[in-house]
């Protein structure tokens, strides 16, 4: 069952409580824990690693406790040894700064009307909804949201590939085919069929879904778009079958904003 949140509080806010430098067993478990989705969520908390990533992050989201593990010397971080950063890192590779941080509220108000927004049907690559993350903070899209099926945006290489964007994206998880006919916007949704996106004559605002990388769009979510969009290829000789969903995302999103949309 892990830990009581309310237990680990006590040595996660207050440095005073741990014995100093060495972490005790039960915060080691309790980062590790963190790991899973399901302690995420009951949690309402998240992992980031590297100096870089951790200080965009404490700009916009409160942290409950920073390490640092030589040779780093962040600022109000809990020293550690490599061994424990190594303990508690959540990636193959551990640097030696390592964050946990409150999640942001999530998206409570669904209605997009004069809005951009993107929606992740199903994709299961967290490096590419991280990446998309990104990709909606570059381009100023003012909301994600995601299938129950997409894969977790706070999961640790997910939480590596927005860059620090995940604290400045308003996102949301619930079932589109519930939630999208109230967004009160045209919704599209990118096929392997459909018009070119260069052709479409895109309003102020709208919903663009996106679909998992194998399978595309679910047949739920495809029967309440309302245009269907399409990449064309350019290449002379047999092209690929499909784009990448964050390179597909990427494209939507600068056609759109090329035309001043």
């Amino acid at each position: 069952m892990g830990i009581a949140f309310s237990k680990i509080c006590t040595f996660i806010v207050n440095k005073k409580t741990l014995p100093h430098p060495v972490m005790t067993k039960a915060e080691i478990r309790f980062v590790q824990e963190l790991r899973l989705k399901k302690h995420r969520d009951q949690r309402r908390l998240f992992v980031a690693e590297g100096g870089k990533l951790v200080d965009c992050l404490k700009r916009h989201l409160t942290p409950c406790r920073i390490y640092s593990a030589p040779p780093a010397c962040a600022p109000d971080a809990l020293p550690v040894s490599e061994g424990e950063m190594r303990k508690i890192s959540l990636l193959s590779t551990p640097s030696d700064v390592l964050g946990v941080f409150e999640q942001p509220p999530p998206l409570a108000d669904i209605d997009l009307a004069g809005k951009w927004a993107l929606a992740l049907d199903g994709v299961q690559d967290p490096a590419n909804v991280g990446g998309i993350v990104r990709l909606c903070d570059w381009f100023g899209v003012d909301a994600l949201l995601c299938s129950p099926h997409t894969a977790d945006c706070y999961a640790p290489k997910a939480v590596q590939a927005t860059m620090g964007a995940i604290a400045r994206i308003r996102i949301a998880y619930a079932n589109l085919a519930d939630i999208l006919p109230a967004a009160n916007a045209c919704i599209y949704g990118t096929f392997l069929e459909g018009g070119s996106i260069y052709d479409e004559p895109f309003g102020q605002g709208g919903v663009v879904v996106l679909g998992s990388e194998g399978q595309g769009i679910s047949p739920q979510v495809a029967s309440i778009v309302h245009k269907k969009l399409h990449i064309p290829s350019f290449a002379p000789r047999r092209a690929s079958e499909s784009l990448n969903v964050a390179s597909a995302a990427a494209i939507v999103c600068s056609e759109i904003r090329r035309r001043g949309c």
